[in-house]
């Protein structure tokens, strides 16, 4: 039997409490997990998650690193560990641009920064106590192989499906074959019946995305020269409102899922079946909020 997906989830100012109760509501459908983006207090959610949840595994997916020092980090990290009994895993890294110029931080190396990190964490967990699983938000090989050789799981954000194979070779088989080692992706969803309308939240979903250089970079890898040449082409020429229109139907339903219940489901089982150990799908929705998006996704799954 195919397992429920894990969901993403955060808390949004004024529905905390809501959100707590919408935590319990997709552990008792027993869903995968729950795992917690960068934006909102991903850190204090789980300590909640700890304490209101009994049993499904939970996490961030990337808290940047830049946000707080190594060993508060390490003291946050161990605390929610112990409390949740072993079920919350550490997402961790360097984060985006827009992010830094929000924080006022000049980073540094990419793969520097996050191996001093992790080291500093690890020594922090000497006073702290245990740590949890750390995983490092990847997209392109050398991060890839380094969540191999200091972390214990990768997760993507945005990944396009059909280059998963070709990113998870850069595993060595050990860890590929390891079911303890944490294989994610962030999966933007959208399930309407109307799929342009689908198709359409799914593009403004991606627009702050494509306009990133990292991110084209690793598109292109992926396969998609054409449309991220020309999405750069109409970023540099002030042209925004054109980028949605450049983004292919190819390119989106690789890195995204959207349409019926029917095609998101079986997208979903698509994502599993290139090696995506847990998907984790980001529920939008083409008629409504944060609620009405996980209505419909409980619709689709149960």
């Amino acid at each position: 039997m195919t397992p429920k997906p894990a969901l993403s989830l955060a808390a949004v100012a004024g529905r905390r409490r809501a959100t707590i109760e919408l935590a319990k509501d997709i552990e008792r459908r027993g869903y995968s997990g729950i795992y917690m983006p960068s934006f909102g207090d991903a850190m204090g959610l789980g300590v909640a998650l700890a304490l209101e949840t009994q049993s499904i595994r939970f996490g961030t997916t990337v808290q940047p690193i830049y946000l707080r020092h190594a060993s508060d980090f390490a003291a946050a990290a161990s605390f929610i560990h112990e409390l949740s009994g072993g079920r919350f895993r550490f997402g961790i890294g360097v984060t985006h641009g827009p992010v830094h110029q929000a924080l006022r931080v000049t980073p540094g190396k990419p793969l520097t920064d996050i191996r001093t990190f992790v080291a500093t964490l690890r020594k922090s967990a000497e006073r702290a106590g245990e740590l949890p699983p750390i995983v490092l938000a990847t997209l392109r090989q050398k991060m890839v192989e380094l969540s191999a050789e200091i972390a214990e799981g990768c997760v993507w954000a945005n990944g396009a499906r059909s280059h998963m194979a070709a990113s998870l070779a850069h595993l060595p088989a050990g860890r590929r074959d390891d079911a303890s080692f944490f294989i994610g992706d962030m999966i933007p969803t959208c399930i309407s019946d109307d799929r342009e309308a689908a198709a359409a939240v799914m593009r403004r979903t991606l627009t702050g995305y494509v306009m990133l250089p990292n991110y084209r970079n690793y598109w292109i890898e992926a396969g998609y020269e054409e449309e991220m040449r020309a999405i750069e082409a109409a970023q540099q020429a002030g042209d925004l409102a054109r980028i949605p229109s450049l983004m292919s139907e190819r390119w989106l339903g690789d890195v995204t899922l959207y349409g019926s219940a029917d095609e998101v489901r079986k997208g979903y089982e698509a994502w599993l079946a290139a090696g995506g150990r847990t998907p984790i799908l980001v529920p939008s929705s083409a008629s409504g909020g944060q609620m009405k998006a996980f209505e419909e996704m409980f619709a689709a799954f149960g």
